[in-house]
Order: C-alpha cells, then sequence, then structure tokens
C-alpha cells in the first residue's frame, strides 16, 4: 500500500510548489496581526477632560488651545501616575462670572481657588487632546465610567475567535480547507467593512464579533493547509515561518497607523487584504490530504502530479493503493480521548494554561503600550521588532537542545523580565524600555513554541483534536486580558505586569514539575 508521504517524498517534500504555496500562504499572518492589537490605535484613549460650556465660549473669544484652557480651569488630581488634570468631573461654577480674563488664562486667584470649589460630572461631554488622532473611544465617548466599554470592544474580538476556530475548524475538515478559506475571506470583508461603517457602539461590538469568528478561523485554516502540503520534517519550519509573519506584520502596523489616524479608514485598511486573499483561488489548490481522507483519491493525485511537476519531478510509485495513512485514526478520536490516562490529562490541562497564560500577557504586553504615554507608534516599532529574533531563536534551538529547556527559558525570561520592568523607576527609562523588551521576546517565543509543543505531546490519533480545545484558552484569555490590562492599570500603572510576571513563572514551575522528563525532544 502506498501512503501520502510516499508520493509526497517523490513529488518534491519542499519543493519549489511548496515554497511558492507557503509564501502566499504566510501573507495571511499580516492582516491577522493588524486585527489581534489595532486596538492599540483604533481605541487610543487621548488626554480628555470635562467640556464646559461656558470654558469653550470664553476660549474661543479669547483664542486660547486647549492646554490653555485645561490650565486655567481644570483641577489636578493624584493619580495611579501621579498628579494629573481631573479627566472625570469638573468645578461647579459659573466661569462667566470670574475673573478669568483673555490676558490671564493662569490667574493666581482662579488657581488657589480651584481646589475648594464643588465639583460636579461631565454632563456636556468631554473635550479630547486629538493630536490629529481619532479612535472609536472619542467618537462614542468611551472614557471614565464608560472606559471598560473599550475592553469590551477587545474581548468581543476573542469571543469571535473562540466561535469562528471551532466552527470554520470543523467546516475545514468537512468541506475542505480552500473552500472554508475563500468562504470565510468573503465573510471577514462583509464584517470588516460593516465595522468600519458602524453607527453606534452596539453595532461595533455585534461586528466585531462577526469579524473576529472570520479572522482567526482562517488562519487557522491557512497554518493547516501550508503543513499538510509538505514533508513532515519541514511542518516545523514551516508553522513557525507562518507564524513569523504575525510578527512582520506588528513591524507595519504603526506605520499604518500614523499615516490612517482616522479608525475607521484603519478598519477598512485592515480588512482589504483579506478581500485580496479571495483571488487564492486560482494560485492555491486543496490539499491532497484532505481530499484522501474524504476518498477523492483522483484529485488528490490530480493535485500531486501538479505539484510534482513544478518541483520538476516525476512520479513512479504505484498510485492505485494511494492512501493517507492517518484517515482511519482521525475519524475515531473523541473529546474524552484527551483524559483518557494520567499523562494525558497532565498534558491537557498544562498545555491549556500555556495557551491561556501565553496569550493573556503577549496581548497584555502589546496592548499596555496604548496607556504609557509618549510616541506610541516609536514604541510599538520598537517592541515589533524585537519579535523577529523569536522565531529564528527556536529554529536555532529546538532541534540541538530539545523543546523543554527553550519553553521553559523563554517563560521565565518572560516572567522575570515583568516584574523587573513593574520595579524599575521611570526616570530609568531606557532601562524600562530595554528590560520590557526581553520581556516581549520571551513571551512571543513561548507563544510561538506552544503551537508545535501541543502537536507533538499527543499522539497521532488525538493531536488535531488536542490542539483545537487546548488552543481555545488562547481565546478565552483573550477575553480577559483587556479587562485585566486596563482595570488593573486604574490602581496602579505597574500591577498588570506584576500579574503578568506571576503568571508566567506558575507556568513555569508546570513545565518542570509536572511534565515528565521522557517528553518528546
Amino acid at each position: 500500500m502506498t501512503t501520502f508521504e510516499d508520493i509526497l517524498e517523490e513529488a518534491g517534500a519542499f519543493g519549489r510548489s511548496q515554497m511558492r504555496i507557503v509564501s502566499i500562504f504566510c501573507l495571511v499572518s499580516i492582516p491577522f496581526s493588524f486585527v489581534y492589537v489595532g486596538i492599540v490605535f483604533q481605541g487610543f484613549t487621548p488626554e480628555h477632560w470635562c467640556r464646559d460650556p461656558a470654558v469653550s465660549g470664553i476660549r474661543e473669544r479669547c483664542s486660547w488651545s486647549l492646554q490653555d484652557a485645561r490650565r486655567a480651569t481644570v483641577p489636578l488630581m493624584n493619580s495611579s501616575v501621579g498628579v494629573t488634570y481631573n479627566q472625570c468631573q469638573r468645578l461647579d461654577m459659573d466661569w462667566n462670572a470670574t475673573g478669568l480674563t483673555c490676558d490671564n488664562p493662569e490667574s493666581e486667584l482662579i488657581q488657589a481657588q480651584l481646589s475648594t470649589l464643588p465639583m460636579t460630572g461631565c454632563t456636556d461631554g468631554w473635550e479630547y487632546d486629538y493630536e490629529g488622532r481619532q479612535s472609536f473611544v472619542t467618537e462614542f465617548d468611551l472614557v471614565c465610567a464608560d472606559a471598560w466599554y473599550v475592553d469590551m470592544f477587545q474581548a468581543m474580538l476573542s469571543v469571535g475567535f473562540l466561535v469562528g476556530s471551532i466552527a470554520i475548524g470543523y467546516l475545514a475538515d468537512k468541506y475542505g480547507r480552500m473552500k472554508s478559506f475563500l468562504m470565510t475571506n468573503f465573510f471577514i470583508g462583509v464584517a470588516g467593512i460593516l465595522v468600519a461603517t458602524a453607527p453606534n457602539y452596539i453595532a461595533l461590538l455585534v461586528f466585531r464579533v462577526l469579524f473576529g469568528f472570520g479572522v482567526k478561523g482562517g488562519w487557522m485554516v491557512g497554518y493547516v493547509l501550508i503543513t499538510e502540503l509538505v514533508g513532515v520534517e519541514y511542518r516545523r519550519t514551516v508553522g513557525v515561518t507562518y507564524q513569523m509573519f504575525f510578527s512582520l506584520g506588528i513591524l507595519i502596523l504603526p506605520l499604518l497607523a500614523y499615516f490612517i489616524p482616522n479608525w475607521r479608514w484603519l478598519q477598512v485598511v485592515f480588512t482589504i487584504p483579506y478581500i485580496c486573499f479571495l483571488t487564492y483561488y486560482w494560485f492555491i489548490p486543496e490539499s491532497p490530504r484532505w481530499l484522501l481522507s474524504q476518498n477523492k483519491r483522483n484529485e488528490a493525485l490530480e493535485i500531486t502530479k501538479a505539484i510534482a511537476k513544478e518541483n520538476k519531478k516525476t512520479l513512479s510509485k504505484n498510485t492505485e493503493t494511494l492512501t493517507d495513512e492517518n484517515t482511519d485514526s482521525i475519524s475515531t478520536a473523541s473529546f474524552m480521548d484527551l483524559f483518557k490516562t494520567s499523562k494525558l490529562r497532565k498534558f491537557t490541562f498544562i498545555l491549556s494554561f500555556n495557551w491561556f497564560t501565553s496569550a493573556v500577557v503577549y496581548q497584555g504586553l502589546i496592548m499596555r503600550l496604548g496607556i504609557l504615554g509618549g510616541n506610541v507608534y516609536v514604541d510599538f516599532l520598537i517592541s515589533g521588532i524585537v519579535e523577529l529574533p523569536a522565531a529564528f531563536l527556536i529554529l536555532l534551538t529546538i532541534e540541538r537542545i530539545g523543546r523543554r529547556l527553550p519553553f521553559a527559558a523563554a517563560n521565565i525570561v518572560a516572567g522575570a523580565a515583568c516584574l523587573i520592568t513593574a520595579f524599575i523607576p521611570d526616570s530609568m527609562f531606557w532601562l524600562k524600555s530595554a528590560v520590557a523588551c526581553v520581556g516581549r521576546l520571551g513571551i512571543t517565543m513561548a507563544f510561538e513554541m506552544v503551537v508545535f509543543v501541543n502537536t507533538e505531546l499527543y499522539p497521532t490519533v488525538i493531536r488535531n483534536l488536542g490542539v483545537s480545545v487546548c488552543s481555545t484558552l488562547c481565546d478565552i484569555g483573550g477575553i480577559i486580558a483587556p479587562f485585566l490590562l486596563y482595570r488593573l492599570a486604574v490602581i496602579w500603572l505597574e500591577l498588570p505586569l506584576i500579574i503578568f510576571g506571576t503568571k508566567t513563572e506558575h507556568k513555569l514551575c508546570c513545565l518542570y514539575c509536572q511534565m515528565s522528563p521522557n517528553v518528546p525532544n
């Protein structure tokens, strides 16, 4: 009996054809990064304070800047980042009846009175220091008591990820990889435009869930397809490369956001690549492995012959008995198989926890850049550059020293960096930034490694199911991450880092104390 691996070896396990397909499909990872962390720019919260109609009239009459008016009329308060202007309350007074004049916007008399006057809420909205940027936060006034709605925006994306990865994964197994990929990208194109044109916040959340439903599912279908088109020995390299293009997207994102300051147009730009991916219909074949699993041997053979031709190879093995050696075993896998033995239960729980913590820490560190102040474009770009070496470090180390040590080392570096960064004073800015970047490198490496470590720890019969189940914890982590970051940062800006560091060190203990020493290298 001839297996598909035998035929693929003759056709070329990783020839010109696979290189072309993998190169094209790696582009799918770039806009995925835009969607995943685009909230840093789409949901940017600028400096804001209560709008006072009387102050607005005085400012217009006196030709003051926003900053001049704020210095003259907004009281100071203590916050987690020090003394700042009050963002959620204004003075309850009639400014037209004060001694405030155009020539003296910082009147000593007025400043002395600010701390003793009664306060009231922002009943007339807010003033924003836009700096030329418009986000959905400023458009829908999602600040102060409504600031948690920003968390919901990101959490709803992860809800879409969670449902979509399961649903689209099922469709890909039932109807084919390419059909599901093309259908998903059409769906993403429609949902993405709906997000960009959402008339209100509720509609924005609904469309955001639909957008997330398609994006991650389509990305996972691409991952599966390219790994099924190459020989087993090349799957790891192809998978890591596919993820590396996600980091490349992280570098492109701040450049797009800099030149496109309006969140709606930025959303359109995020969506356009998915519409372009519909052209893959003419360039990418269906997975021969999936066709064999559906007993479509002739179609699988035709595609394999086309791959061999492009690779300048010829097929000589008997193809009459061509089969996929994994077809029968995969069809018998069940959810309970993940907990059948003590070792499998251990792996399932530990890997699920790793997916969860990796998602929380990775997403949290990126979103944290949006609340630190300073130049978010430069900070985002620098931290993105740090991600690129992660893939190379993985490929250089795992074949030489195994999986456990690099995986554990990446986690301990990420956790230690988070804890150290939290206690470095702001006056040591460059040291604080450097340590934070090291943490970003560590968690990126850990996140990328958990994908293929997950596939290696399970036997073939339950491998696909094990990855699907464990990776759902990644999306649950994505739901929690924005609430954990933004709400804790209100108490103390560095508190999320301590939580991230603690979670990562706990994950390290799981890796070393629970996983058996005979984990595959």
